[in-house]
């Protein structure tokens, strides 16, 4: 009886117990996992808040993100959820001092149920949140966050859903990172995450329905296999009837029917979902609209042979800009030494120096090629958007002034001495540097020339790109046609020395040059390291010279030279572009830096708009600028018109410079572009301006009210 009676009294003890261990264990994942709130979870769907950061620190960022893991034929939506659905909505509460942004929603899938085509996610999905943590909070606090989340899970039928998730993070002196787990979530929504299309897209309207189209290099049957088109807002697409895609080399098209809300006169902006070949899919946010059609190929829009003379005459031209002058300093030394010369001897050098031209076009055209078919959008010049190559650039350069002026010699066995460009070696060499330092230029005929090699086919590109070189090459490939010219030249004697010292002039002009465009690329920490290798380089020049003299051959003189030498190389691979954009060149009390916004809604206020798209490493841009864009006269016309100036700097890589480029068929800079007020065409300037040809072109557009 008495055993009877105290079971009675320890059972309600043991279940109390037992309900306690129960809710300590559920409790555990949260208590566990920092990075990882409470789940609601139902037949549908389990839901929760992770964090890509296990601790935070002040005036940090990291990322939320709602998590849903659905089940088998469950799924949610989108922003813009189609014809059916709610989009998921998210309300945070964040310690004071703090903000977040808006969801960053990933590119989504088309999902038909029962006629209706709606867009969303399937199987497992994060939308990421970015929180900034305020600079003001201590360390050792918390860092609270709470999430009220609403969403719509469906399949044949619908089912609203809620929660309110929590995560409390510590506050510590440096951020850390989240677990694999919750890392691998944020992981497969970035690959999910819409990037800027490097395409132009535009609408052309037929019958009642409208055709999407993407037109640049890149694109083909195997890199575009099937797309869809997800606009940002309901209506401008009747999702329910079928879309029709179609691919070229250069070229896609999406054919759309209309939905009630398409306007011609607004821009569709959205993204577009491309698989290609192998079934992978990306995403791309576009903005097209009919009144700023694709450009056409230039492919089909300019002959191949028209091409090929836009090329040659573009590489001859190329020889007068001002980016090949420091190679002009070492052609003038090398042509000074074949007066007199043996005949072979003229015609040998004159043909190496081609055939290094010809090689360093093929290299940069395989180069752009390679660059292009893995989705980059790369143009004219692109390398030296890179500050890594500027470095080395103004090193190489350097190294070439030193050498001009005496300071060391390279013996190659059997060639002969390059210096300044003397020997065979010398030649082919100074052929491959002429086509790199004069990338940063574009001449007339060049731009057409260049889009049209973008997107032919493989052999045709590098065809054009040979024309270019040998319009480039034809002034010193004269001396092989023609060697006798070299014979009117003044003999050799004490004067080429003289000659050879006064041509590393350009040489060390060009490096300043060069060490400016890598601060404005990287910022003072990178031009610290810029200058440290210029000393370096420099060093290691004089040392190499000294071994090379007689009493000065030491193991101390060449170990030396080699050790700066690879000092410079790690400083090299220390350069890193800033976060901020390049904005400086774009600013001034005359322009305003460009943006498409900014330029659509001059447009549509009907203001006449003069576009100069330019770069801090493009010679010929400095050289517009200061004699036909900045004068009085030019600065006065254009205040006089009413027209707005505006400025891109493409010095690094700006998807909406390159994109605005596409547009007509060019991929370097500089452009010019000048907008006459209402709808009009735009007047497109040469290359090479003055301020005669700037203040006609003004003069011919209207006053402004």
């Amino acid at each position: 009886m008495r055993l009877a009676q105290l079971h009675r009294c320890i059972r309600p003890l043991s279940q109390g117990f037992c309900v306690l261990i129960g809710l300590v264990f559920a409790a555990l994942p949260a208590i566990a996992s920092a990075d990882e709130s409470n789940a609601v979870v139902s037949p549908r769907a389990t839901v929760s808040l992770i964090s890509d950061a296990d601790a935070v620190a002040p005036g940090s960022r990291f990322r939320i993100g709602l998590r849903q893991k659905l089940a088998p034929h469950w799924h949610t939506y989108w922003k813009n959820p189609g014809d059916a659905g709610e989009p998921t909505r998210l309300v945070l509460t964040l310690p004071p001092g703090a903000s977040a942004g808006p969801i960053e929603w990933p590119g989504p899938e088309r999902i038909e149920v029962g006629g209706a085509v709606s867009f969303g996610y399937r199987d497992e999905i994060t939308l990421p949140v970015t929180v900034n943590v305020p600079s003001d909070i201590r360390v050792g606090e918390t860092f609270a966050v709470e999430a009220k989340a609403e969403w719509l899970v469906c399949a044949e039928q619908c089912v609203p859903e809620s929660g309110i998730f929590r995560l409390r993070l510590p506050v510590e002196a440096v951020s850390k990172p989240a677990g694999s787990d919750t890392t691998a979530a944020f992981d497969a929504a970035d690959l999910r995450r819409p990037q800027f299309s490097p395409w132009m897209a535009g609408l052309a309207v037929a019958g009642e329905g409208f055709s999407l189209i993407l037109s640049g290099p890149g694109l083909s049957p195997e890199t575009a296999q099937d797309a869809a088109f997800f606009p940002d807002d309901w209506g401008p697409v009747d999702y329910a009837k079928p879309a029709r895609f179609t691919a070229r080399v250069g070229e896609i098209a999406l054919a759309l029917a209309r939905g009630p809300t398409f306007d011609a006169s607004q821009r569709v902006p959205g993204v577009l979902a491309i698989t290609d070949s192998g079934g992978a899919t990306r995403w791309y946010t576009i903005a097209p609209r009919i009144s700023m059609p694709p450009a056409p190929s230039p492919a089909t829009a300019v002959p191949l042979w028209q091409a090929l003379a836009f090329a040659f005459l573009g590489g001859l031209i190329l020889n007068l800009m001002p980016c090949v002058f420091p190679i002009l300093a070492m052609k003038a030394t090398a042509v000074a030494r074949l007066s007199g010369g043996e005949l072979r001897e003229v015609r040998l050098s004159a043909l190496l120096y081609i055939f290094g031209i010809l090689t360093a076009f093929t290299a940069l055209a395989a180069v752009l090629l390679t660059l292009r078919a893995g989705g980059s959008a790369v143009g004219w010049g692109f390398q030296f958007q890179s500050p890594v190559f500027i470095a080395a650039m103004s090193w190489l350069l350097l190294l070439v002034g030193l050498n001009l002026s005496g300071v060391f010699e390279v013996r190659t066995s059997g060639l002969g001495t390059w210096s300044g460009g003397r020997g065979r070696a010398g030649s082919f060499l100074t052929g491959l540097l002429a086509v790199v330092v004069a990338t940063p230029c574009t001449a007339p005929f060049m731009g057409v020339a260049i889009g049209a090699a973008l997107v032919l086919p493989p052999i045709l590109c590098v065809a054009l790109f040979l024309a270019m070189g040998g319009g480039l090459a034809l002034p010193y490939a004269a001396l092989a046609v023609f060697p006798g010219l070299s014979r009117r030249l003044p003999r050799p004697g004490p004067w080429m020395l003289r000659l050879r010292q006064i041509m590393a002039l350009p040489m060390y002009a060009s490096v300043a040059w060069l060490l400016w465009v890598l601060a404005r690329q990287t910022g003072e920490g990178g031009l610290i390291a810029g200058l440290a290798g210029t000393a370096a380089i420099g060093v290691a020049a004089w040392l190499f010279g000294l071994a090379q003299r007689g009493p000065w051959r030491r193991p101390w003189t060449y170990g030396g030279s080699v050790a700066l030498a690879l000092a410079s190389v790690v400083l090299l691979l220390s350069l890193k572009p800033v976060d901020a954009p390049v904005r400086g060149i774009a600013a001034s009390e005359h322009s305003e830096p460009y943006s498409e916004r900014r330029l659509d809604n001059l447009r549509a206020e009907g203001r006449p708009v003069f576009v100069n798209m330019t770069a801090d490493w493009c010679l010929s841009c400095l050289v517009n600028e200061r004699i036909a864009l900045s004068t009085d006269a030019v600065q006065a016309a254009l205040k006089d018109r009413g027209v707005v100036y505006l400025k891109g700097d493409w010095t690094r890589a700006d998807p909406e410079i390159t994109r605005y480029l596409r547009a007509f068929g060019r991929d370097g800079v500089p452009f010019y572009a000048l907008y006459p007020a209402g709808s009009g065409a735009p007047l497109v300037l040469p290359p090479v301006l003055t301020e005669t040809a700037m203040l006609d072109a003004i003069a011919a557009i209207p006053r402004s009210n």
